[in-house]
């Protein structure tokens, strides 16, 4: 499980502005771009190569 500190901390790499981003499930989301962080093993990975699309992206996202 992800820490209240960490999640108050995280903001998507993607996204020039750094917009903070929201667990769900096994996943961080960014509500700007629609990417999906997958957490492993109780840690967030916050690569932008990693993440998955929840959503059609027009102009490139982010």
């Amino acid at each position: 499980m992800v820490d209240q500190k960490m999640l108050d901390i995280l903001a998507c790499p993607a996204c020039d502005d750094r917009p903070p981003v929201r667990l769900e499930g096994d996943e961080l989301i960014c509500d700007k771009c629609g990417r999906a962080y997958p957490i492993r093993d109780d840690m967030p990975i916050m690569l932008i190569d990693e993440a998955r699309l929840t959503r059609e992206q027009p102009g490139g996202g982010g």
